[in-house]
């Protein structure tokens, strides 16, 4: 009887198991449109301090998406380039290749962006820029692979926001130049911009904006570069990417016909706002309202064009933010500045101590300090070693709680808690920094205002939201850990193609209906 009941169980588990692995749709389910939608700085919180007042596209997602609340970036650095190369990719920086917003390339002997690339002409303005240092594909490009894709497109007012999400194999991606006023790719994509692009530039809609207040801030009186570059920070760089996007959507057709196309659109102007004044402010209040209202428009347009139950949505941001240092203390709560400067010197003065006057730090970028490999010409000084002493010193700086270094991130000698694996997971080999700092929670580099980058909640911490047919997705709040980097396996199983070369995440299961 014991081993009829084993025979059983074990073919219960063996059907449910098949039952799990079928596709969950029909063929005649599949959506004809991917929307990535993705919010720069915006923390998780905003949803329910501000939920309450929300009438368009963010009430829309709480109300009838699966909703993640607990969703957190799991590495660090928590900054732009790497929040939106891993959303679509499912890749930490370990993998992907993107190791920050900035970078020192010791191939190039220089500081690098994640999507600096000088053997393509920029179109429209500004400088060469493409997807090439990502070493990972994307969403969009397994839906190419697989024959199954159409077209796929990105769009943002940051050159980095609108590559990255779209991959490698991208049709397209366009980002707003300052100097110009346009919205402008490279060579990468197209040899020329498309006509409908140049026709959009034609129109100077920032100059619009001249002489228009907000939230009282005057915008300078004339246009120009001065004008462009102060947009940022205003809801008004949000209306131009979301024109642009609804004119790439209708002049491209996305999402008419029977291939899966998709477009990754990321608004910015939260990131420039949150910077200046931090995320507790009038002003942010009013940021979070204006995106639920420019989401709604989006989503209207996308189901209007691709119709009803085609549109397979996922809301998501690149990063959080920190509370302002001084504001904190006013609360008599735990932060303060300190002074990344001192900190580069004090590690100078201590390898030059140990090992002979030389130049010792070549760069920084983000959490990380990059070391000389040869520091003093003609003696030969151990990376490890030097490593070692950095380390030391910095350990004993004020408000630096941890301290890394290559050689024991490149070993199994950092399993740790949550923090630790997170700082493990932004680490690459290639092109991460030789000793990487983290200084307490809510004490910040950075002069004035506020930043991101750590592995605190307050930075890793996002909304994550899908919306789509309900044979594809269960509607509900999902209190389970989640990953932002779970966000590509799940999208690729909805879709049935191939899970994105260097995704690390797991198919969010929950929501799919079973």
């Amino acid at each position: 009887m014991k081993i009829i009941t084993t025979l059983t169980a074990l073919t219960l588990v063996i059907s449910t198991s098949l039952t799990l692995a079928k596709p969950p749709q029909t063929s005649n389910e599949r959506p004809t449109l991917v929307l990535a939608i993705v919010v720069d700085q915006m923390r998780y919180d905003y949803l329910t301090r501000y939920g309450s007042e929300f009438k368009g596209g963010l009430k829309r997602l709480l109300e009838q998406g699966a909703v993640f609340t607990n969703a957190n970036y799991e590495a660090a650095p928590t900054v732009t380039a790497v929040g939106h190369s891993t959303i679509l990719s499912g890749a930490t920086p370990s993998v992907s290749g993107i190791a920050g917003n900035t970078w020192y390339e010791r191939s190039e002997s220089k500081n690098v962006q994640s999507i600096t690339d000088d053997n393509v002409k920029p179109l429209g303005g500004g400088t060469g820029a493409s997807p090439k240092r990502l070493l990972v594909s994307t969403v969009g490009d397994e839906l190419k692979i697989s024959g199954k894709g159409g077209k796929v497109y990105g769009v943002s007012l940051k050159d980095r926001a609108a590559i990255l999400p779209a991959g490698r194999s991208a049709n397209g991606a366009f980002w707003f130049n300052a100097d110009t006023g346009n919205f402008v790719s490279s060579t990468w994509y197209f040899d020329a911009l498309p006509a409908w692009a140049e026709h959009f530039n034609a129109e100077h809609r920032a100059d619009k904006y001249a002489g228009v207040e907000w939230m009282g801030t005057k915008l300078p009186a004339t246009s120009g570069a001065k004008l462009n570059a102060e947009i940022d920070a205003t809801p008004f760089a949000d209306q131009l990417v979301l024109d642009f996007a609804l004119t790439a959507l209708k002049e491209e057709q996305l999402g008419i016909d029977a291939q899966t196309d998709l477009l990754s659109v990321s608004f910015s102007a939260m990131d420039y706002v949150g910077h200046a004044s931090g995320p507790d402010t009038p002003r942010m209040h009013e940021m979070v309202l204006t995106i639920d209202t420019k989401v709604g428009q989006l989503l209207d347009a996308a189901e209007k064009q691709a119709g009803k139950g085609k549109v397979l949505v996922v809301f998501t941001a690149d990063h959080g933010v920190a509370p302002v240092p001084e504001e904190n203390i006013a609360k008599h709560l735990p932060g303060g500045r300190f002074n990344a400067q001192s900190e580069r010197a004090a590690v100078e003065t201590a390898l030059s101590a140990a090992f002979g006057e030389g130049k010792y730090v070549i760069g920084s970028a983000d959490m990380g300090l990059y070391l000389n490999t040869d520091p003093v010409a003609g003696k030969h000084v151990s990376m490890s070693d030097m490593e070692r002493v950095a380390a030391d010193v910095l350990r004993k700086q004020p408000q630096v709680t941890r301290v890394y270094t290559r050689t024991e991130l490149n070993s199994s000698h950092v399993a740790g808690d949550r923090i630790d694996q997170r700082v493990r997971n932004g680490f690459n080999a290639e092109h991460s920094g030789d000793v990487l700092v983290l200084h307490e929670p809510n004490w910040l580099g950075a002069g004035t205002g506020t930043n991101h980058g750590t592995p605190y909640s307050y930075d890793t911490h996002v909304p994550m939201i899908f919306l789509g047919p309900r044979a594809l997705i269960e509607p509900g709040q999902y209190a389970v850990d989640a990953a932002v980097h779970d966000i590509a396996p799940t999208l690729t199983t909805l879709l049935n193609v191939a899970t994105p070369s260097g995704s690390t995440g797991r198919v969010l299961a929950e929501m799919i209906p079973h």
